[in-house]
């Protein structure tokens, strides 16, 4: 049985992939901030497989590799790991951007997704086995308007990526990017601070992807002969044609 720890397991893209995972027999570790999500996923799919789950925000360093190293045995060996925790906070041009939404960003999207790969890799290179998924977004491979920072930190995702797969070629560990387009997620909700309604209208019109069909990319790129490495993958809703060109008409 492989075991996959998650980032970012109690909603969205994460969630949805734990669920698939777990209808595939994979063993779960699943990782975020809030304790209730965790246990009622836990609860829900601990009938389909074990289950165990770390809560701690990516972003600490120290509670990320207390909460790594404190795995029980049976879960302790990572076969894939799921760097997939990150935010947006914010919509603003530089000029009138918030240092502290700029930190948020930075600190989970480039150093939370470092600190848990720096906790994980080690085990992976002494097995000479593993597979790490790193899910980017468009917004690192086109810069949007009063995106300047959320961009700049999918960027560094994107090169990250690029060259840990360089890096732990040697070692026969896989490495893949994900980078979706617009997913009907609380990415919205986070980056426009609860305001509900606003958040809404960003999925209005069209339809835009779900949480489960990222994580079905994410299974099949998993799960390919070894021999196949799906290193860089973008993806978007059929209406969307650009991180900025949306046809809300279809």
């Amino acid at each position: 049985m492989k075991t996959a720890l998650i980032t970012g397991a109690t909603s969205g893209i994460g969630k949805a992939t734990a669920e698939l995972f777990a209808e595939n027999g994979i063993r779960l570790v699943l990782c975020g901030r809030r304790v209730a999500r965790l246990e009622e996923l836990k609860n829900t799919l601990g009938s389909k497989t074990e289950v165990h789950t770390l809560r701690f925000d990516v972003a600490d360093r120290k509670a990320v590799f207390e909460a790594i190293n404190s795995l029980p045995s049976d879960f302790s060996q990572i076969d894939i790991l799921v760097n997939n925790a990150g935010n947006a906070h914010g919509l603003a041009t530089i000029q009138d951007g918030s240092i502290d939404d700029w930190e948020a960003m930075l600190d989970i999207n480039v150093k939370g997704l470092l600190y848990v790969s720096k906790a994980i890799i080690p085990q992976m290179i002494e097995r000479n086995d593993g597979f790490i998924v790193n899910i980017g977004s468009i917004a690192g491979k086109e810069v949007y308007t009063n995106g300047n920072v959320y961009c700049a930190s999918k960027s560094a995702v994107d090169a990250i990526n690029k060259s840990m797969r360089m890096d732990l070629n040697a070692y026969k560990i896989r490495v893949a990017g994900i980078h979706p387009g617009l997913v009907e997620t609380e990415f919205s909700d986070v980056r426009f601070k609860g305001d509900t309604d606003r958040a809404k209208t960003v999925y209005q019109g069209y339809k835009a992807l779900q949480g489960e069909d990222i994580a079905d990319i994410i299974h099949f790129v998993v799960t390919r002969p070894y021999h196949v490495n799906i290193e860089d993958l973008i993806v978007y809703p059929t209406a969307q044609a650009s991180a900025t060109l949306i046809n809300k008409n279809l």
